[in-house]
């Protein structure tokens, strides 16, 4: 079997991870007749763009971000998120009333725990926009789709970390005191998407770096198809994605 190792940046993880969210059979049927909502999120951004075909502002398509502290875009200059209805852009405003459970929300996440289950860090006290939509997506059984990078993987469990924090427990905090949201639904790391973009079997072989190299994740890939993936990793390199 034929293998080749890579190593992403975050930013190129976020865009291979979108390249496979695409090619994910849920999406490509939701894209040709059904609802996808991409809410908000650094990595979503990156997924939008291969959905739309589209160049978005992806610092301002985001509510919280982690940048040395726990942060937040403010209200006023993020962008909405996006719904696409049958593979064109509608508004997301009322959206969630109109979706049914062949449908697909689209959620990143802040950790992703060693029992495979992401979680988010939510720091309003309603749950912002994961609290606005955990509500329908479980009601209904609307497909959720978690694209998150190997890099926001944790050693510890998602659901105790949910059990254990939260905004009004926290006494002091880098930036925002915040509470987790388990995700429930299907996980896309880089393994997932290069297996959906041709990879007979992928598993990681280091994390980190220096020199700008920092939250990298280097993969080894098998597979008939490896030299097509190594082609589009050098694409997405080439681009400066990282």
């Amino acid at each position: 079997m034929k293998q080749i190792q890579i190593t992403l940046t975050p930013g190129e993880s976020k865009r291979i991870i979108a390249m496979g969210v695409k090619k994910h059979p849920v999406i490509q049927q939701a894209l040709q007749k059904g609802t996808i909502l991409i809410t908000l999120g650094s990595t979503n951004a990156y997924v939008l763009e291969e959905l739309t075909g589209k160049k978005v502002e992806r610092s301002r398509y985001a509510a919280g971000y982690i940048n040395g502290r726990t942060s937040a875009v403010p209200k006023d200059i993020r962008l909405p998120s996006i719904a696409l209805k049958n593979g064109k852009e509608v508004k997301s405003d009322g959206i969630l009333n109109e979706m049914t459970s062949s449908d697909v929300v689209i959620k990143g996440a802040n950790a992703l725990g060693s029992d495979g289950i992401a979680g988010v860090m939510m720091s309003n006290p309603v749950g912002g926009t994961t609290g606005e939509f955990m509500g329908p997506v479980m009601a209904k059984g609307i497909n959720l789709i978690i694209p998150v990078g190997l890099e926001k993987s944790i050693p510890y469990s998602v659901l105790n970390i949910s059990k254990r924090i939260g905004i009004q427990r926290c006494t002091k905090a880098t930036g925002y005191a915040v509470g987790m949201m388990p995700l429930p639904g299907t996980v896309i790391t880089e393994v997932e998407a290069l297996t959906l973009l041709g990879a007979e079997d992928v598993f990681p072989i280091g994390a980190g770096g220096v020199e700008g190299g920092e939250g990298c994740v280097t993969l080894c890939v098998e597979g008939d198809k490896v030299e097509e993936i190594f082609e589009i990793v050098q694409k997405v390199k080439d681009e400066g994605e990282g």
